[in-house]
């Protein structure tokens, strides 16, 4: 007779209407990082892919807004003029 523990993880898997069911790949090293992680915070494997993924993209959106700032102002450089630097300058007494 085999003695079989079976051991059983406790979890509730958030799904809605909106949702996609996909399929990744992962490394095993990595796959392992990540259930670590969701057993650490108390999540499910795809709520840390979904959170993890929104951190990214909300990350790539800043970097795109900021390379967007950074092509303006090459293309329009701040000029020589007095502007605000005159009205900040102390007056003569």
């Amino acid at each position: 007779m085999l003695n079989v523990k079976i051991a059983y993880v406790e979890y509730t898997v958030e799904w809605t209407p909106h949702m996609q069911i996909i399929q990744i790949v992962l490394d095993k090293k990595l796959l392992h990082a990540a259930d670590q992680a969701a057993k650490r915070t108390k999540r499910n494997r795809s709520a840390l892919v979904r959170d993890a993924l929104r951190e990214h993209l909300r990350r790539l959106e800043l970097r795109a807004s900021e390379e967007r700032d950074r092509q303006g102002y090459s293309r329009q450089p701040q000029s020589d003029a007095p502007g605000w630097e005159a009205e900040a300058a102390w007056q003569e007494e």
